[in-house]
């Protein structure tokens, strides 16, 4: 990891991609390096100017020209805290602007990401990678190449008027240098190690935090509180560990810094005071060069922490640039809008997996008119839902090819063709916002007399008039101020309310009370007549009336028909009909 690290410091291809973005505000860009050369011209110009002061008026008591001088230098330091200021203000400004431009691109392409990207991408990964390592690479400008070039062109304007100033004296007070120089190479080694533990354990933390926070339910239900605190206390602890090691990197250093510093004023003194002696210098060369030391010493003391900043948010450009740089997303989506659906559906011996050599589908292929309604049945496994997640490309198959109304998936904006296809799964998501917010998914365009329209259809607009607020009512992250059933009709009343073309329930009525259920169930018969739909579910009584069944058993099509041909074949679909109606008895009794 080291020699990798080190191998980024000089990474000038990324430090270009991260500069990029700076683009469209390349006038701040100019006027922070102008103000930075302007700033390092003028560093050296206030201890110049006391040692004339010192010499030309105190010595020879020359009060009015003393004066004159102390009000330029007053002048000088208003100049000069104006432009450092502004100095900051616009690097920090520029950091801020780049980051919420670098974020929104980051969102964006994880929004349009495939959904097989997420099979193997950690949340709590791609949240640190949106958060905190773009907030690394505002540290860039902040305190990063900006700042450390500045502070450069400090430290040699600085050491040019000390030796243009007296050099013999310059060179006994840099004798030190060799030892700032170890020094700060030993603090920049151990703090990019402490650095990099610190980015590892912060991701591990947030992966950790945001999938238990998510799976909370599964943590309390099988006791496993004490456990999950342990695996947690050892990443928290490496965290609080990683953060120790740079503590005591920072405690060590900047007291050898005010020793080496200390030890060039003592050098300062012992060699100045001998050539005053000697008439060789002046006192106010002296007091220019304590102030010069100054000025030199706290720019060194920070180069090496600026060093690793920068060095931390090329590091974290890297691991935002390698989201950027994910091919997993619709490369090549096509240009056929689908303005007008009518709803025709057809699988050519399509084959599908979602890892290679782990066939889901196996030559299916199927094919259901407009206005038709499809029921897939089969156990679990059989690959059901995979044939939802590829009708609408959210993966992309191996083989064969599905038509919609004659024309090749690929041949569509699927964008486009996405807004015709509605959608109910199992595995209901609810955002934190109102009941409204969630059925409009924040679609502004939708009225509220709308989407009170399809509720009242559905026969759930009572249930949601008691609650408080009605349609206002705060739905909680997940929905877990709602039960499961109350969650579903809203999904169910989202789908409808865009009217598709297409419907998808997938397994839609699984896990609802009845009530509920028969809500859905009253919903579906209304609402499916004139539109395509295909049905996946558990409870076989809500596909009795599909037009064509489908059973599907290890990515396989080896029954179809209606229900009341397979209930007289006695196969496979019969078998489970049959398991179905035994639990029901069971239930009843």
């Amino acid at each position: 990891m080291g020699a990798e690290i080190k191998k980024k410091v000089f990474d000038f291809r990324l430090l270009g991609r991260i500069f990029a973005f700076t683009g469209p505000y390349k006038k701040t860009l100019y006027t922070a390096m102008v103000l930075a050369i302007v700033l390092a011209a003028m560093s050296p110009l206030r201890p110049f100017l006391i040692k004339v002061s010192v010499d030309k008026y105190i010595v020879h008591n020359l009060l009015l020209g003393l004066i004159w001088v102390s009000v330029f230098q007053f002048g000088l330091l208003l100049v000069e805290s104006f432009l450092r200021f502004w100095f900051s203000y616009r690097v920090n400004w520029l950091g801020q602007t780049v980051v919420n431009d670098l974020r929104n691109t980051v969102f964006k392409k994880i929004l349009f990401q495939n959904i097989s990207y997420y099979d193997h991408t950690a949340i709590g990964t791609l949240t640190t990678r949106t958060i905190n390592d773009i907030e690394s690479i505002n540290d860039v400008f902040s305190e990063g190449i900006i700042s450390i070039v500045a502070d450069v062109l400090t430290i040699i304007s600085i050491i040019i008027v000390m030796l243009f100033t007296d050099w013999r004296l310059t060179l006994v007070c840099l004798a030190t240098f060799p030892l700032l120089i170890i020094a700060t190479w030993w603090f920049k080694e151990a703090v990019n190690k402490s650095f990099q533990r610190v980015r590892n354990a912060v991701a591990a933390l947030n992966a950790f935090v945001q999938e238990h926070l998510t799976g909370m339910y599964i943590v309390q239900a099988f006791a496993a509180e004490q456990r999950e605190m342990g695996k947690f206390n050892e990443i928290n602890t490496e965290h609080r560990n990683a953060n120790i090691k740079g503590i005591f990197a920072y405690s060590v250093f900047f007291p050898i810094v005010e020793i080496i510093l200390a030890s060039s004023m003592g050098l300062l003194v012992w060699y100045g005071a001998s050539r005053i002696l000697h008439y060789g210098a002046s006192v106010g060369v002296i007091i220019s060069f304590v102030l010069y030391l100054n000025l030199l010493f706290r720019p060194l003391r920070m180069m090496a922490d600026k060093f690793n900043v920068l060095q931390m948010g090329l590091i974290a450009g890297e691991r935002v640039f390698t989201v950027l740089d994910s091919t997993e997303y619709l490369a090549d989506n096509g240009l056929l809008k689908a303005d007008k659906i009518k709803g025709d559906v057809e699988f050519q011996n399509v084959h599908f997996s979602y890892k290679p050599g782990v066939p889901v589908l196996k030559g299916v292929s199927f094919q259901l008119g407009a206005g038709k309604t499809l029921a897939v049945v089969g156990h679990t496994g059989a690959g059901k839902t995979s044939i939802i997640s590829i009708l609408n490309r959210l993966y992309e198959i191996e083989s064969g090819r599905i038509l919609i109304d004659g024309h090749d998936l690929h041949e569509y904006d699927i964008y486009s063709l996405r807004s015709h296809i509605g959608i109910v799964l199992q595995d209901v998501f609810l955002f934190s916002g109102t009941i409204a917010d969630n059925i409009t998914l924040r679609n502004a365009d939708i009225p509220l007399s709308k989407v009170k329209e399809v509720t009242q259809m559905l026969g759930m607009h009572d249930f949601i008039m008691r609650l408080p607020g009605n349609y206002d009512f705060d739905v909680m992250e997940r929905g877990n101020s709602m039960s499961q059933g109350q969650r579903q009709l809203l999904s169910f009343a989202r789908a409808l309310l865009y009217n598709p073309a297409i419907l998808i329930l997938d397994e839609a009525t699984s896990s609802v009370d009845s009530e509920s259920e028969q809500l859905i169930q009253h919903a579906i018969d209304t609402l499916i007549k004139g539109r395509t739909s295909i049905v996946i579910a558990h409870r076989l009584s809500t596909i009795r009336k599909a037009d064509e069944i489908v059973v599907l058993d290890h990515g396989t099509i080896i029954e179809r028909g209606t229900h009341t041909s397979l209930i007289t074949d006695k196969g496979t679909y019969y078998e489970l009909y049959t398991a179905v109606e035994k639990m029901k008895e069971k239930e009843v009794m």
